[in-house]
């Protein structure tokens, strides 16, 4: 049987300490996750919290300038001197609204260009040369409907037309507003050109952490600002924006940030800022390593404390298991100390009491197996010599009555020394070779009897006649394999007794070729062992050594059966 190399888990001492130990970490795991997730969703809300207000802000200081752009896109578009501009294109009224346009310049260095287009196609501007689609009726121009059909600002115009390059200081933000009389009638329209920095410039201190951002988008998904320019180039990326634009506030883990949208008012932008958790990762990450840190602490305490509570609780049984092996063994019995928790004070008092009543049992059923030994004993040879006799007075009967009195002589003779062999001087063991002349003596006869249809063999080594084994063990087998193997296979039969050593004990076999049987049609060790006498003989053997020795039969159907008997190489007298 192979050891198994995890049986120490079988021992009460690891099992408590395991369970003990089990228990603890285990606590220590609930309590850690609590306090990790505990922490974490208060961290977290504080971080979205933060998030909201830092965009929220951003987005109001764009409202705020959106404010202030009105307000002076109003300032303008009301001015009489333009009104009169566009009715009349006179010197002076154009001098007095270049002078209008450059104050409000120099109010904003944001401001880029500030453009005045009337309704007829006349321009002015700060900017010298200007790349616009203008005609006498400029109600036909696409952009100018637009920009004057517009209820919101700013507004993205594709007024310009200018070649769009990847320096951003030359990038502009157009808004407009419609210029009308004092009768609502359209008189033209007014642009304002914002530098693209003043975004860039408002968001571009918003604390979103390391990888975190902040972009705005129209509402047609188009990138109005972002802080990594090639989002206005790469349609893959614009396509991120527009997904991220669309997810709800919060935490979401595929993208593992926080995201919050701002709609800023009076125009069709959303600020949408992205926060890193730069902190929630740090304190996660510092709440993490404080929990292994304790948890291996707590891991030694725990290893510590189990092993001494296991000690205190194991030690008094491990004595009374060492006693108990003792008395197993056969030796002396031992006492044990009565130290420990109640119930294995309670084990050990019981203990010793049992011991006081096995010494004084012991006493006197020794005598009395003595007794019941050679009795069984006894009560198994009645058993099989009269079987024998009966077999063998059957045999000398039929030869008597064919008048074979030279073959009624030796068969007596034979006979003779067989119950000569079988007294021993009333000795229940005898040398083998003593035995192995027995059951020569009892084949002599059978052979007598069946003359051609038996015939057999016997082979030891000399090494070993002298061994004593229990007489009487050899002929009933034999007698087995001739009544029931080759009288009733109707050919010669053989039989052959081999005897041998193998390793510590000693082997006889008797096998023979009759009919055999099937083992697995027995229905119970009197049919596996083939009969009384075989099974009597089984019974003997292991009275005198033990159940680890005795008969084993193995038999084939049609081909025949081999009886092997094993017996110490020694007597355990």
């Amino acid at each position: 049987m192979k050891s198994n190399p995890f049986r120490f888990l079988n021992y009460l001492k690891v099992q408590i300490a395991v369970y003990f130990l089990g228990t603890s970490l285990l606590l220590i795991m609930i309590l850690g996750s609590v306090l990790y997730y505990s922490i974490s969703d208060i961290i977290m809300k504080n971080e979205l919290e933060n998030t909201t207000h830092a965009v929220e802000q951003s987005g109001h200081y764009v409202e705020v300038y959106i404010e202030k752009l009105k307000s002076l896109s109003t300032l303008i578009t009301q001015n009489t001197d333009i009104q009169d501009f566009f009715a009349t294109g006179s010197d002076s009224s154009r001098s007095r609204v270049m002078k209008l346009i450059n104050t409000s310049l120099q109010t904003d260095s944001y401001l880029a260009s500030i453009i005045l287009v009337s309704n007829d196609g006349k321009i002015i501007s700060n900017e010298k040369s200007l790349d616009m689609t203008v005609s006498n009726d400029m109600m036909k121009e696409a952009w100018y409907k637009s920009a004057i059909n517009s209820h919101q600002m700013p507004i993205l115009t594709s007024i310009r037309q200018q070649a769009f390059t990847m320096n951003k200081d030359t990038w502009v933000i157009s808004i407009s507003q419609e210029i009308t009389d004092q009768n609502g009638k359209n008189l033209g329209v007014l642009l304002i050109d914002i530098r693209y920095l003043v975004l860039e410039n408002y968001l571009k201190t918003l604390n979103l952490g390391k990888a975190g951002y902040a972009f705005i988008v129209n509402d047609q998904y188009d990138v109005v600002y972002h802080p990594d320019k090639s989002y206005f180039e790469e349609s893959l990326k614009r396509e991120k924006l527009k997904l991220i634009s669309k997810m709800r506030d919060g935490y979401d883990p595929k993208i593992g940030m926080l995201t919050h949208h701002y709609a800023i008012a009076h125009t069709n932008w959303t600020l949408v800022g992205l926060s890193s958790l730069d902190d929630l990762s740090a304190i996660r990450r510092h709440i993490f390593e404080t929990l292994i840190l304790v948890g291996f602490i707590l891991f030694g305490i725990v290893i510590g404390s189990g092993i001494f509570i296991a000690d205190r609780i194991t030690n008094p049984i491990r004595d009374l298991e060492i006693a108990m092996k003792t008395v197993e063994d056969g030796l002396s019995a031992l006492t044990v100390n009565e130290q420990g928790c109640y119930e294995a004070k309670s084990l050990a008092r019981h203990f010793n009491a049992m011991i006081i009543k096995i010494d004084q049992l012991m006493a006197s059923i020794s005598e009395k197996e003595k007794y019941l030994r050679t009795y069984e004993i006894n009560a198994l040879h009645s058993q099989i010599n009269p079987h024998f006799l009966y077999n063998t007075l059957d045999t000398i009967v039929w030869m008597a009555e064919f008048n074979d009195s030279e073959k009624v002589i030796e068969v007596t003779k034979a006979l003779a020394q067989f119950f000569r062999l079988s007294l021993n001087q009333g000795k229940e063991m005898m040398p083998l070779e003593n035995e192995l002349d027995h059951v020569r003596q009892y084949l002599f006869i059978q052979k007598q009897r069946y003359e051609d249809q038996l015939n057999y063999t016997i082979e030891a080594d000399e090494s070993l006649r002298g061994i004593e084994v229990p007489k009487f063990i050899l002929q009933p087998i034999v007698e087995n394999a001739i009544y029931h193997g080759i009288r009733e296979s109707g050919h010669p039969g053989l039989i052959q007794i081999i005897v041998s050593s193998k390793e510590d004990f000693l082997e006889i076999s008797i096998e023979d070729n009759g009919i055999g049987f099937d083992p697995r049609q027995s229905k119970s060790n009197k049919a596996k062992l083939g009969g009384v006498g075989i099974d009597n003989v089984n019974q003997r053997i292991q009275l005198y050594y033990g159940k680890s020795y005795g008969i084993s039969v193995d038999s084939t159907l049609n081909l025949g059966t081999k009886v092997t008997i094993q017996l110490p190489l020694s007597i355990p007298y």
